[in-house]
């Protein structure tokens, strides 16, 4: 159990330390990563430096190069902001159509049980906040969101979408040194995840897809902020913002 924490936390701390490293130029497009030298400059084993890098694939920030191995994605500011905004259409339609076309009682109970575990990664204090625990919940409640429409064009097209640089749910964890900032990030968006449900429980579709749309919107702000700010700005906030939406 021990081994299996440690091994979690290099992932965890390799996955935020290459994250920070492309947001801030450090590693700049069609960079090549090499898996042993990232893992000798991390000091840690090869096995969380791949796990991380399949994670950073799967957000988009890195992609499978020639050959074996990974580069750092291309992308532009632009293509933050509208992969995001296109999320949060494909979201809130399916939100619509979950609403409209109305959802089993199993489906229906998958997504009100992560909602209220997500609820529990909330302690008292900024320090009892479990972020980890948070971010892969929150992956699990947009991927529950898209299959409750019952469409598998909208689950497959928003499997695809984000994919794209940065519109992954969970596509940032954070430094821990800030949690009072990065919580109060997180709490209104759990508030949104709570006001979807009701709101397809309830079968009222445009309300549904209202609010998912102005939950990518949360994430489309954060994106703002960490690429249009200053330089100091810009180079501070991706360790302490979750793109939550």
């Amino acid at each position: 159990m021990a081994s299996q924490t440690t091994a979690k936390t290099h992932t965890l701390r390799a996955l935020i330390e290459v994250r920070q490293r492309i947001l801030n130029g450090t590693l700049s497009g069609g960079t090549r990563l090499f898996e042993v030298a990232l893992a000798e400059d991390l000091e840690i084993s090869r096995t969380p430096v791949r796990e991380a890098m399949s994670r950073l694939a799967e957000e988009g920030l890195l992609e499978r190069a020639p050959g074996g191995g990974f580069a750092v994605r291309s992308f532009a500011y632009s293509d933050v902001v509208d992969t995001i905004e296109l999320r949060g259409v494909l979201e809130g339609t399916a939100a619509r159509l979950a609403a409209e076309r109305g959802v089993a009682e199993g489906p229906l109970l998958h997504i009100q049980t992560i909602v209220k575990q997500l609820d529990d990664c909330f302690g008292e204090t900024p320090q009892d906040t479990d972020l980890e625990r948070y971010s892969e919940l929150n992956a699990d409640f947009h991927l529950a969101l898209s299959r409750l429409s019952g469409s598998a064009v909208i689950e497959r097209e928003i499997e695809r979408v984000t994919r794209l640089p940065f519109a992954s749910p969970s596509a940032f964890l954070p430094d821990h040194g800030r949690l009072d900032i990065f919580r109060r990030t997180l709490m209104p968006a759990q508030e949104q995840h709570r006001a979807i449900v009701d709101a397809i429980t309830r079968r009222e579709g445009a309300r549904a897809e209202a609010i998912a749309r102005e939950h990518a919107h949360t994430a489309k702000r954060n994106a703002e902020q960490i690429f249009g700010g200053d330089q100091s700005l810009r180079n501070s906030l991706p360790s302490l913002a979750l793109i939550a939406g």
